[in-house]
């Protein structure tokens, strides 16, 4: 449910720039967990072995709540628990659904096909770069520095296919927040 900093999502820019959502989404999830006991069940983990969790403020789902007010989209790739949701904001033209968009997760997989098209190593679009102090970064096609970092692949700088192989060779992922 995080939205990036800058985009060119259309429901993001809406008419008028004041009206970015991305503050709308932050308040509502600010009032959903004000002064309420917040507990999350653990339903499984990602392939990076994070924890893919439901969470609560007292009883209330808080991804059902942003889901249901067209602040979020469901997140298939885990659960379609929220598509019913979703259905329904899309359908009172709520929020995100105000304008015609693409969910983030989609955007990034735009980004990664056509990065990897466009690279040396097929499929391998992520950009391993070497730091002036020596500090292993990898870049995705996401990462606000990834068009401006070059890789030279005669200084050790080398081509991931995915983040995985990346941090078991011992490179971090490039921080923008």
């Amino acid at each position: 449910m995080r939205q990036p900093k800058k985009t060119t999502q259309a429901w993001l820019r809406r008419a008028k720039p004041e009206h970015s959502l991305e503050p709308d989404a932050t308040n509502a999830l600010a009032e959903l967990v004000a002064d309420r006991e917040l507990s999350c069940q653990a339903l499984d983990r990602d392939g990076y072995g994070r924890i893919i969790a439901r969470c609560f403020a007292n009883d209330q789902d808080i991804g059902a709540a942003l889901v249901d007010a067209g602040l979020a989209w469901a997140f298939r790739r885990y659960s379609d628990d929220y598509a019913p949701q979703e259905a329904a904001a899309k359908a009172a033209g709520i929020g995100i659904w105000e304008a015609d968009n693409q969910a983030p997760v989609d955007c990034r997989d735009d980004r990664w096909n056509r990065a990897a098209a466009a690279f040396p190593r097929a499929g391998c679009p992520i950009k391993g770069n070497i730091a002036s102090n020596g500090e292993r970064i990898y870049h995705t096609p996401w990462s606000p520095a990834y068009s401006r970092t070059k890789i030279t692949e005669g200084k050790g700088e080398r081509w991931f296919c995915d983040e995985a192989e990346a941090v078991s060779a011992g490179w971090r992922a490039a921080r923008w927040r």
